[in-house]
């Protein structure tokens, strides 16, 4: 299962659309190793004069290997992550994820082709 859920949060679900606020606060509580690269990745991109902030460390283990994964494979949440933080986010292997400033196009199109994608592959990203 990806996320936790409430029991309040599952009965607003199924009354009608859920408040960003409360999707974000489930994907932050059910995935908090992800949530903090992330949230990482967003304050160093605020602090910083460059396009984009990547994280280029692996997890520490495959529970968190596994959170990334979760929120990054679901276009609900990854989705919902980039309207909280008004970034939008790439993804290129168990570890590489990537949030862009608004208006870096150039540098996100860059980091999403094939050949950027074959350039980060090496031996011990295999299992990854």
């Amino acid at each position: 299962m990806s996320l936790t859920v409430s029991p309040e949060l599952l009965e607003k679900a199924r009354q009608g659309p859920v408040e960003d606020a409360d999707f974000i606060a489930c994907i932050r509580e059910s995935l908090p190793y992800a949530w903090g690269v992330v949230s990482g990745l967003a304050d160093e991109a605020r602090a910083s004069d460059a396009d984009y902030e990547a994280n280029e460390v692996p997890p520490p283990g495959e529970a968190e290997r596994g959170q990334l994964l979760r929120l990054l494979a679901s276009d609900a949440m990854r989705d919902a992550v980039e309207r909280h933080f008004g970034m939008r986010l790439a993804f290129q292997n168990c570890h590489k994820v990537a949030l862009f400033k608004p208006g870096a196009d150039a540098a996100y199109e860059q980091f999403v082709t094939p050949r950027a994608q074959l350039l980060n592959q090496s031996p011990e990203l295999v299992d990854c």
